[in-house]
This record gives structure tokens, C-alpha cells and sequence, in this order.
């Protein structure tokens, strides 16, 4: 029998389960549940009760294991990767206080520029240390009684194992980590609460197992006694796995109701304009990285307007011409990451007599995403990460109306990932990867060639692509023109010269 493997995302809409054959580098099978989110739009709450999360992951697991039961029974580790940014507290019986507050929830909006301000850095509002601030300002009876801060993937390891700890990849994100001394930033700390350093867990390696299923966790999973955890990450940096951006030179484009641009660096990079997060990975190294708020979002707006499909909206975009007939949308539906506007609305540019039909509307509304991406990859390009390649990852990745009008307007060669949860299988070749590590001993600094190699012994199997999509040259100072406007409209509406 195989070793196999067990890679777990708990993403904003979804828990996704993968299982893994570690020896012959394929997926055996997948399966996921759907979440229900807490939503308020009009004042930016964005929540979701860790228990869906919880109730996902065992419906997810307990289909995969009736399905195959053997391989289910061989599996030597599991990773967990999830949404990033998000807050889970906890009491002191390790009991949820409150529903966690997500990644995309902008009510903490005050909090965010107050410390932005205080550390004299841009702490977005999504990220956890505007959460954390709030919960102290707004909630102080539960700030009261919190014992433990986590984030959404500490969480499922802390129910699945009984232990806590954190990753340097997702405690990247929340705003109080030092990304390139790779531990807690005590200012950022100071200035949120006294408390908090208490409230946090120890950091683990990425290529460490800290800890072994807990009887909780066998009944929850069905996966067998002695089944070890790695330490995973955000679903970023998992996903950076999965998608193979082990590499300088290839960025990945993960594309879903946000979209996120991210780049293996070998060195920290901090982004004076604040635009490209200064992430670590979940390998040991650093992970640039961008995010804009709205991407296939968008898409149901048209649906819903027009009363179509997915599939008619993708063929609406496919007729029309690039440059939409002058039409353009700046698309920020829920505010915007970059540039940093969280109170930012969509609007409608460029509307001439006869232009505003629905194909040219659906193509603006794509062409819109697509510049404010080109916004993050022209960012990478200034701090010396320019983009050879973009691997395109997620839902949409495998659309051909997304792949067409991103690869003209970005004006980048871009390559179709084969599997699109990348997210959950990073998390189980990080598994692997770990597995591999702890057999072997590699465990020191001195050890890094032999952890690279060891890693990309495990990920070479995964790594074939579905497709490639060149750029149309000849739309090259079209889509050059498209950006320029771009930036111009974001000035005009909100002061920002982009």
C-alpha cells in the first residue's frame, strides 16, 4: 500500500478535502462542503462560526473515507491550510468566544488606520490586527475572557490535534508579525494590547510535524491513530506550494472572489507604497504578495442584471472587441486593497452613445479586474520581481474568457495550473514534504539545499500544465493605454495616483 496524504482548505466558501498518493504523485480523490458566512455589506461584517468549518471538514473527511477506505487507513500526515487573516478567540476551556471575523470584513476600517498611523506602516484593514483592536475597543466583555488568538488554520489544527501553535507563512498576514526577522513584532503587539503576547501560540517550522491527531481529531476525521500534522499555513502560501512557486521568475495568480498575486522571493521585500504584503512562505522562504478585493465577484452582477448564466457571460466577453468600445469599470464592489481604498464603490466609465451593450459591459467588467492586477504585477516588477510567467490558479482559471482577456491586458504568458485546488494540495505536499524531513533528519539551517531538493522531489509530479495562453502583441499599447486610464479614473474619483 502507498503512503498517502491528506491536504485540507478551509477557504470563505468552502472546506475542500484532497487525498493524496504520496508515491505515485497523483489525486485519488477530492471532496468539500459549502459554508454559510454571516454578512452585513452595508457596515463591512464579514463573519463565519468556526463550527461550519468543523462541520465541513467531517462531512468532507467522512465521504472520502466510506469512498476509500484502505488508502484512507494509510495516510502517514495531513495539512491544513485556510482563509488568511481571519480571528478566532478563544476562552480559557479553548471554547470560541465570538464568530471569527474574515478576511474580507471591512468594519474594522477605523481600527486599521489608527494603527497605520501609530506604526507608521499600512496595516490593511483585512488584516487581524484591525480585527484584534476592534474586538478590544467594541467587544471589551469578550476581550475580557479571550485566552487564545488564532487564525482560521491554527484553529482546525488546535481541534484536530489539541495543540497550538502558529506558522511564520499565516501569521504573516495578521499585521503584527516581522516578516523578515520571521517573528512577532512587539510594537505591533504593544499597540493593539498588553495581553496579547500572551494570547499567542509558539511558532512552528515549516517543514516540522508538531503534533499527532488527538482522539477528537481521529473521530472527527476517521484518519488512522498516530496520523501526523504538519505545521500548513494560509491558503496562499499552501497554494503557492501546489502551484509549484518554489522559483523566482514564475508568479501565481490565484483567481476566485478576491484574487491574490504572489511570488517565491528568496529574500524579505517590503513595498514602500504598502500594496505588496511582505509574507513569508510555507517553505521556509518569503512570499510578496498582492490582493485586490474583487475579481469573479464581479462576473454576478452581470448574471444578475441580465439574467444570464455564467456561460452566456463568458461568451458575451469572448464577442466583444478588447478595449470593451471605450466601455471600463473600475470594479471595486467591496472596496479595494490596491491601491488601499476600503470605502471605494464600482462605477462606469466611458459610456458613449451605442457602446454600453451587454458584451461590451462583459468584457469591461473583466478588463477591469485585469488592470487592477497589472496595478500588483507592475508593483512586483519595481522591487525586482518581475514576472517571466503567470500560473493561473483557482475557479476560474480554467475559463477561456479570463485566460483571453488576461493574458492581453497583463501582457504576460500565462500558464493554466492542471489542478485547481492548489490550496489543499500544497497543504498535503507540505505534509509530505515534512514527512519526507522527519524521516530524513533534515531538520537545520545547514540542511536548506536538502530541504529545496527534498521539497521539489515532491512537487515535480504535480507540476504539469493544463494549457498555455500567450498575449495578443499587436494589443500591446492598447492595453497599455487601458492602464494608463486606469490609474487616471482611481486618481480623479479618490486622490490616489495609483
Amino acid at each position: 500500500m502507498s503512503a498517502h496524504f491528506v491536504g485540507i482548505d478551509v477557504g470563505t466558501q468552502s472546506t475542500k478535502v484532497l487525498l493524496v498518493d504520496g508515491e505515485r504523485g497523483r489525486i485519488i480523490a477530492r471532496a468539500a462542503r459549502s459554508h454559510v458566512s454571516l454578512q452585513d455589506p452595508a457596515t463591512g461584517r464579514f463573519e463565519q462560526d468556526p463550527a461550519v468549518w468543523v462541520a465541513a471538514l467531517r462531512g468532507a473527511c467522512q465521504e472520502l473515507a466510506a469512498a476509500h477506505p484502505r488508502e484512507w487507513q494509510s495516510v502517514l500526515a495531513l495539512g491544513v491550510s485556510g482563509q488568511q487573516h481571519g480571528l478566532v478567540v478563544l476562552d480559557e476551556r479553548g471554547e470560541v468566544l465570538r464568530p471569527a471575523k474574515l478576511w474580507c470584513d471591512t468594519s474594522t476600517q477605523a481600527e486599521a488606520e489608527e494603527l497605520s498611523q501609530r506604526l507608521k506602516r499600512n496595516v490593511p484593514v483585512g488584516f487581524t490586527a484591525s480585527k484584534l483592536l476592534w474586538l478590544v475597543r467594541r467587544e471589551p466583555e469578550h476581550a475580557a475572557r479571550v485566552r487564545r488568538v488564532l487564525l482560521p488554520h491554527d484553529y482546525i489544527n488546535w481541534v484536530l490535534s489539541g495543540e497550538l501553535w502558529m506558522e511564520c507563512g499565516d501569521a504573516s498576514g495578521t499585521g503584527f508579525f516581522d516578516s523578515a526577522a520571521r517573528c512577532f513584532d512587539p510594537a505591533a503587539l504593544a499597540a493593539i494590547d498588553a495581553r496579547l503576547p500572551d494570547w499567542l501560540p509558539p511558532l512552528a517550522e515549516a517543514n516540522s510535524l508538531p503534533a499527532r491527531l488527538s482522539a477528537r481529531g481521529r473521530e472527527l476525521t476517521g484518519l488512522p491513530e498516530g496520523c501526523a500534522i504538519s505545521a500548513g499555513s494560509g491558503d496562499n502560501m499552501c497554494s503557492a506550494l501546489g502551484a509549484g512557486a518554489v522559483r523566482e521568475g514564475l508568479a501565481v495568480l490565484s483567481l476566485g472572489t478576491s484574487a491574490t498575486i504572489f511570488a517565491r522571493s528568496e529574500r524579505p521585500v517590503r513595498d514602500p507604497r504598502g500594496w505588496i504584503a511582505p509574507f513569508c512562505d510555507a517553505a521556509g522562504g518569503w512570499l510578496p504578495l498582492a490582493c485586490v478585493m474583487n475579481a469573479t465577484a464581479a462576473v454576478q452582477e452581470w448574471t444578475q442584471l441580465f439574467g444570464g448564466t455564467r456561460e452566456e457571460f463568458e461568451a458575451a466577453v469572448l464577442r466583444a472587441a478588447p478595449g470593451a468600445g471605450g466601455v471600463s469599470v473600475l470594479p471595486f464592489l467591496v472596496g479595494e486593497r490596491v491601491p488601499d481604498l476600503p470605502q471605494a464603490r464600482a462605477s462606469l466609465h466611458g459610456w458613449q452613445s451605442g457602446a454600453l451593450t451587454r458584451d461590451n459591459l462583459a468584457r469591461a467588467i473583466l478588463e477591469g479586474v485585469a488592470h487592477s492586477l497589472r496595478l500588483c504585477l507592475e508593483q512586483f516588477g519595481k522591487l525586482g520581481l518581475p514576472a517571466e510567467e503567470l500560473r493561473v490558479v483557482g475557479g476560474a482559471a480554467s475559463s477561456p474568457a479570463w485566460q483571453r482577456v488576461l493574458a492581453d491586458v497583463l501582457q504576460v504568458p500565462l500558464t493554466i495550473s492542471q489542478e485547481s485546488e492548489t490550496a489543499a494540495l500544497g497543504a498535503a505536499l507540505q505534509a509530505q514534504w515534512a514527512h519526507s524531513c522527519a524521516r530524513a533528519g533534515a531538520q537545520t539551517e545547514a540542511a536548506r539545499a536538502e530541504l529545496a531538493a527534498m521539497l521539489a522531489n515532491v512537487l515535480a509530479p504535480h507540476m504539469a500544465a493544463a494549457a498555455r495562453v500567450e498575449p495578443d502583441r499587436t494589443l500591446t499599447e492598447q492595453a497599455a493605454d487601458g492602464q494608463a486610464q486606469h490609474r487616471q479614473r482611481i486618481a480623479l474619483l479618490y486622490g490616489v495616483h495609483a
